[in-house]
């Protein structure tokens, strides 16, 4: 029987994950993803390299790559797409998620 998985990972965020630990100096298990009181709506995501897994961590192993999210962020991820978005206006790490109820109108924050 299958595990649920918290979030899930498109091809293009699995790609852009391991490009970037492949050019990373030191080796990691993957990519931490969190949340933090930030920004005007109230929360904003985080990425960081994730040299080992914490206690509490939620795994995540979707596509070839393994995204940590830490504990205190999982009741506000689950259900979240994260995609990887490369055009001519951004280029970065975006999230679906369900759980938000609000963004701030540059985007950088949210509220749930």
């Amino acid at each position: 029987m299958a595990r649920f998985q918290a979030m899930s990972v498109t091809d293009a965020a699995a790609t852009r994950v391991r490009e970037l630990l492949s050019q990373r100096d030191k080796p990691a298990l993957g990519i931490r993803v969190g949340v933090r009181s930030r920004g005007c709506s109230g929360m904003s995501y985080t990425i960081e390299y994730a040299e080992e897994k914490g206690r509490f961590d939620e795994v995540v192993e979707d596509k070839g790559v393994m995204i940590l999210i830490d504990p205190k962020a999982t009741m506000f991820l689950i259900g979240t797409e994260m995609d990887y978005v490369d055009d001519t206006l951004q280029s970065g790490f975006t999230f679906k998620n369900p759980n938000e109820k609000g963004r701030c109108g540059c985007g950088e924050s949210f509220h749930v």
